[in-house]
């Protein structure tokens, strides 16, 4: 399956207009605030072999919050071939973007790469968070890909590739990973399962580990305010 979906914010006066909204299953945009939009999933997966898209498009000045409904699950397919979901953002002069999505979950045997790539204008303020859950209760997990790369002005920013799969190689006994970007400079209670991280021109990146998304949430909840 292929799919896209594509979002526009912009700002009109003092308040953000939504100019553009809309998508295939399973990225269906909908509604849920004056600035704010849900992705509700037309569709099981994504499937191995799928290729989806999201485009966010926030104008200078305006504000936009993202997130899903419900978290996405990704599911082999018959060929064992690899599904991909790519999401671009570029967020002008002065906007905000806040980008909140549910957690992956990286089902047995799927093999599936997120792809994330975000541009930020002078002034943008920006949160992004990426959360990925092991396997479902009583599984192992697929295999995960998660590719993020972020530009601040013409320049890069942030870069983060990440492998995840079975064994306990990389998160040790932990069954989610979360990280968060922000372009705020903020503080985090750090710890064996937690990270704190400035960034050279500005911004923190938070990581942390956790059996379920309570934990890592404890860490990262209040840190979702640009």
């Amino acid at each position: 399956m292929k799919a896209a979906a594509r979002i526009v914010a912009e700002c009109e006066g003092k308040r953000t207009v939504l100019r553009v909204l809309k998508g295939e299953p399973p990225l269906l945009p909908r509604r849920t605030g004056p600035a704010r939009v849900h992705l509700v999933g037309g569709a099981a997966g994504p499937l191995g072999g799928d290729e989806l898209s999201l485009e966010i498009e926030v104008g200078p000045g305006a504000q936009l919050w993202i997130g899903t409904v419900a978290a996405a699950i990704a599911l082999p397919g018959r060929s064992g071939a690899e599904s991909v979901l790519a999401v671009h953002a570029t967020v002008g002069a002065g906007g905000t973007l806040v980008f909140l999505p549910e957690p992956i979950v990286a089902a047995a045997r799927c093999r599936h790469r997120n792809v994330s790539t975000v541009e930020l204008a002078a002034g943008a303020r920006l949160v992004w968070r990426e959360e990925a859950v092991l396997g479902r209760f009583g599984e192992e997990a697929g295999e995960l890909r998660l590719s993020t790369a972020a530009r601040r002005e013409g320049r890069p920013w942030y870069r983060s590739d990440v492998t995840t799969g079975r064994g306990p190689a990389l998160l040790g006994d932990a069954r989610v990973l979360a990280s968060l970007l922000t372009t705020a400079e903020v503080t985090a209670p750090a710890g064996p399962d937690a990270a704190v991280m400035a960034l050279a021109n500005g911004g923190t990146l938070v990581t942390a580990l956790g059996d379920d998304l309570a934990r890592t949430r404890a860490v990262t909840d209040p840190l979702t305010t640009p």
